[in-house]
């Protein structure tokens, strides 16, 4: 068993709490994945189940074995760096051979794992190459070859695709996704990339200053996100926020009134949020013409951006539309998204 329990575990820097009472049971086999802006504490989390960061308190424990005093070294899991942390004077076997050969590992079976890892990442024909020969996306895969050896019972990756550029990312993207199902083990990835988190987890774990704020699979997430930072860190562009009161029956904001809102008399000040590619649809019931004074071009939608009350909001357009002017709004009721003005949480 591979799965990884998370009990109470906090974290305080110089009275600072970094790690807030953290409670998160990761399955066997499981991809999943922790995300929040940066300094929010998810590389620390990784960290600590490493045992390369101590804990202030709480419990981490790994394949059902309590490890808050074992060494990194002996809990059997696999790092995989941002920077790669190859060695420039070794090859690319060496670098791969690396952890085993300190084990004291028999030669036979380095050299059978060595090429065994090459031809999964299609490495091959680079195995006596040095770093420096290699392009990005092959020095993470080096990287990648390095864990591999070891068949730890869990992978741990700290935002291992930062350093690529934008096609290499996704490429590389595949390729993990695609090794974590050929290895079937318990992989735990950190980014502060939004869509590799919805493209690769199996579940992903929302952030904010040390807290978890959701945990889910990647479209319960965003199509029935918390609470406004749910709302907001995922989707891009973000979810519209727009301020908005109950007045009798109605629900009030940019303008327009939306009945049958009377259940909701006790709060008086809300916060409507509504994605932009909700934002014109057809057949809907909620009109609402609005100025737009910048668009983007993304190849196959554009970007409008207008104001609504005090709201900076966005809409995704087909491309050829016009670049500024008037724009009706059509938006369905349901695709209207309630939150609570001063906890930020959603009200349903």
């Amino acid at each position: 068993m591979s799965n990884v329990i998370l009990k109470n575990l906090t974290k305080i820097y110089d009275k600072k709490v970094i790690i807030d009472n953290v409670n998160l049971e990761i399955k066997d086999k499981e991809f999943i994945v922790l995300v929040g802006a940066s300094g929010c504490g998810k590389s620390t989390i990784l960290r600590m189940i490493a045992g390369l960061e101590n804990i202030t308190s709480g419990e981490i424990l790994i394949g059902d074995k309590l490890v808050n005093d074992i060494q990194p070294k002996d809990r059997d899991i696999a790092f995989v760096f941002q920077s790669y942390a190859l060695y420039p004077h070794m090859t690319v076997r060496e670098n791969i051979a690396f952890g085993l050969k300190m084990r004291k590992v028999d030669k036979k079976i380095i050299e059978q794992k060595v090429k065994e890892a090459a031809e999964i990442l299609d490495l091959t024909e680079y195995l006596d190459r040095r770093p420096k020969q290699l392009s990005g996306g092959q020095r993470q895969r080096v990287a990648l070859g390095r864990a591999i050896v070891r068949n730890p019972k869990v992978f741990l990756m700290d935002e291992p695709l930062s350093n690529l550029d934008a096609k290499l990312r996704v490429q590389m993207r595949s390729e993990i996704k695609k090794l974590h199902q050929k290895l079937q083990t318990t992989f735990i990835y950190v980014t502060h990339d939004q869509t590799e988190a919805l493209t690769m987890g199996d579940r992903i774990v929302v952030l904010n200053n040390g807290v978890i704020q959701q945990v889910d699979k990647p479209e319960e997430i965003y199509n029935n996100p918390k609470n406004t930072f749910v709302a907001g860190f995922i989707g891009s562009p973000q979810m519209n926020f727009i301020d908005a009161e109950i007045n009798g029956t109605y629900l009030e904001f940019g303008g327009i009134k939306v009945n049958g809102y009377g259940h909701l008399f006790d709060i008086r000040t809300l916060t409507v949020g509504i994605r932009p590619e909700k934002m014109v649809c057809e057949d809907c019931d909620i009109k609402l013409e609005v100025d737009v004074d910048m668009t983007e071009l993304l190849g196959s939608e554009k970007i409008a951006y207008f104001n609504i009350g005090t709201g900076r909001c966005s809409a995704k357009l087909p491309p050829e539309h016009s670049d500024g002017g008037k724009l009706e709004l059509s938006i369905r009721r349901e695709d209207l998204y309630l939150f609570d003005k001063e906890t930020g949480e959603r009200i349903y």
